[in-house]
C-alpha cells in the first residue's frame, strides 16, 4: 500500500504521526511526506514576527531552507520520501493587494485564513490533483488548534474531492482534548495504530531531526521524548479519522 501523508509545515507528520509512518514501512509499504509550506520567503523585509520567529530557531533568514534539510533528515528516520511544495509558511505571506504581511503575530497564525488566500486553496488543490497518485491512501490534517497553515492544507486537500484519512494535529490537540469527542458524536470513525518500542524510538529521533523547532514546545529532547510516549499512551495509540 502506498501512503501519502500531506503536511503543513516541515515538522507536522514526524509530530503527529512519526511513529505509524515507520511502522507502516516496517511492513512493507511505501511512505511519502509532502509538506506545502515548505517555500522560501519572498525578497524583501520580513515582518518583525518572522523575525522573532527566526531568533528563536537560530536560523536567520535560512529558516526555510535549514528547516527543509532537517526534514530530509527526519524522513530517513521513518523511512518516508519528502517532497517539498513552494508555498512560503503563513509568517511569510503577504497581501495580493497591498504587499503587506498576512500573519503577524501568535494569535494571527492561529486564526482564519485571510480572505486573499481564497485563490491559494483552489491552485494548491489543482496541484495536488495533478501530482497524486490514484491508488494512493492520503492523510491530511484535521487543523485541530485552528493553525491557519493547518486550516489551508485541509482546505486545499479536501478541493482535490478524494477519500481522506485524516491525523491528529499533536501537540495542539493537547489543548483542545474536546474535539476527540466532538468527532466522535459527529459520526466520524477512527482507526488505532500500535507503535512499537522501536516505533516510538524512531518517532523520536524523527522529530528531534527537526532540532530548530525542539524549543518551540519543550526544553529538551528527553522532554520531548517523554511528551510523545505520554501521548500515545493517553491516545491509545495513533488514531486515524474518516468522515461519516
Amino acid at each position: 500500500m502506498h501512503w501519502i501523508y500531506i503536511s503543513s509545515h516541515l515538522d507536522d507528520i514526524a509530530l503527529s504521526c512519526g511513529g505509524l509512518v515507520w511502522e507502516q514501512v516496517q511492513i512493507g509499504n511505501s511512505a511519502g511526506i509532502w509538506t506545502i509550506c515548505a517555500g522560501d520567503p519572498p525578497a524583501g523585509p520580513l515582518s518583525p514576527f518572522a523575525e522573532e520567529l527566526h531568533t528563536r530557531w537560530g536560523t536567520g533568514r535560512e529558516a526555510a531552507w535549514q528547516r527543509r534539510q532537517e526534514d530530509l533528515a527526519s524522513c530517513q528516520h521513518l523511512g518516508a520520501t519528502a517532497r517539498h511544495f513552494s508555498v512560503p509558511d503563513c509568517i511569510y505571506r503577504r497581501s495580493s493587494i497591498d504587499g503587506a504581511p498576512l500573519y503577524t503575530s501568535d494569535d494571527a497564525i492561529m486564526g482564519p485564513l485571510d480572505p486573499v488566500e481564497a485563490g491559494q486553496v483552489q491552485a494548491l488543490g489543482a496541484e495536488l490533483t495533478r501530482a497524486l497518485p490514484g491508488d494512493a491512501q492520503l492523510v491530511c490534517p484535521l487543523a485541530i488548534g485552528g493553525h491557519v497553515d493547518h486550516r489551508l492544507t485541509r482546505l486545499a486537500a479536501e478541493s482535490t474531492g478524494r477519500r481522506l484519512w485524516y491525523y491528529v494535529d499533536y501537540p495542539y490537540i493537547l489543548e483542545e482534548l474536546g474535539a476527540i469527542d466532538k468527532l466522535r458524536q459527529e459520526g466520524w470513525q477512527a482507526q488505532g495504530f500500535t507503535v512499537s518500542e522501536n516505533g516510538m524510538r524512531a518517532w523520536g529521533e524523527a522529530v528531534a531531526a527537526h532540532a530548530s523547532q525542539i524549543s518551540t514546545f519543550w526544553p529538551d529532547l528527553p522532554a520531548m521524548q517523554a511528551a510523545l510516549n505520554a501521548y500515545y499512551l493517553d491516545m491509545g495509540g495513533v488514531l486515524l479519522w474518516k468522515k461519516p
